[in-house]
């Protein structure tokens, strides 16, 4: 049977980052519903509650749905705004939330270390990849100068500070958790309280980490210039078509 040019596979989109949509439907929106709209004569504390957590929970199903690919961090997040839900509905003890704020980037910080055990550390898949470096030329040009081993040392060293950022962020979050929700869950207080801790987590908690996470690709870069001896533009994977044609 021949082949029908006219047919084509549809490929699954590739994954952009959208930090500004991140931030107004996982951050801002939310919070002004929470802090604004949670009154009796407004929402009501529970559909309050609901309507602000669909926000993130709808983003995050979009984005794993669209583009196919289990992203083990993504999956967190989606469960994590679940069990704020729950706390909230369910009105548990406000203890739980700074337990559920803490545990999940202490999850995600035990998954970095226990990495380190396998073949294939974390940082590979969040800095050190192929869509952010030229992988394939910094190994060749390691082997080539002997300095293979010693930059998987830098690696591990680099996936030891990569776990360090998680674990900020989880005693971050129960500090601040503690501090702001005091309410009892369900209330109007509590999603008020809840919005405005949602907000200070991106300057207190988001920014801070982000700067680290930042200082480690630096710590990264240097490492792989100094041993390598190859250009910025030779080690990050910029422009792929362009790589095709010079390469």
């Amino acid at each position: 049977m021949a082949n029908n040019p006219d047919i084509t596979v549809e490929k699954t989109p590739e994954h952009k980052q959208r930090p500004l949509v991140d931030l107004l439907l996982g951050i801002v929106i939310p919070s002004v519903i929470l802090m604004k709209f949670s009154g009796e004569n407004d929402l009501g504390a529970s559909t309050a509650l609901i309507i602000a957590l669909s926000f993130p929970l709808g983003w995050g199903l979009f984005e794993l749905i669209k583009y196919k690919k289990f992203n083990f961090i993504a999956l967190l997040g989606l469960v994590s705004v679940l069990l704020t839900g729950g706390i909230g509905l369910l009105q548990l003890d406000t203890q739980w939330l700074a337990v559920k704020e803490a545990a999940i980037p202490a999850v995600i910080g035990i998954a970095v270390l226990v990495s380190t055990q396998t073949r294939y550390p974390l940082i590979k898949t969040l800095l050190y990849n192929p869509k952010v470096m030229r992988v394939d030329k910094i190994a060749q040009k390691l082997e080539e100068l002997g300095n293979t081993e010693a930059f998987e040392a830098r690696l591990m060293n680099a996936t030891y500070l990569l776990g360090g950022t998680f674990f900020f962020s989880a005693v971050m979050n129960y500090v601040l958790a503690k501090w702001l929700v005091t309410s009892p869950a369900g209330s109007a207080a509590f999603n008020e309280e809840l919005g405005r801790m949602t907000l200070l987590s991106y300057p207190m908690i988001a920014i801070p980490s982000m700067i680290m996470m930042m200082s480690i690709f630096y710590y990264l870069w240097r490492t792989i210039r100094g041993m390598t001896g190859l250009a910025l533009e030779e080690i990050l994977h910029i422009d792929t078509k362009h790589d095709n044609v010079s390469d």
